[in-house]
């Protein structure tokens, strides 16, 4: 089975649900979209302006161990 994600403007949501719930749960089973995935993706974004934009903080390796190593400890 495949999975697809489409946006769907408000005037034809209900027409499109009640077509999709036609078919058996064999054949298209309707996935909500996850509450987690829409948080990550916002955080991503805003990294990625970030790093678009020049500001992006950045660590060497031995910075990341020392950070790692004091979460690690707690």
């Amino acid at each position: 089975m495949r999975t697809i994600q489409l946006k769907v403007s408000d005037k034809v949501y209900d027409k499109l649900i009640w077509f999709l719930n036609k078919f058996s749960p064999d054949e298209v089973k309707i996935v909500e979209e996850d509450s987690n995935f829409l948080a990550n993706k916002k955080y991503l974004h805003a990294k990625l302006k970030e790093l678009n934009d020049g500001k992006a903080e950045y660590i060497t390796l031995d910075e990341l161990d020392n950070r790692l190593d004091k979460i690690i400890s707690c």
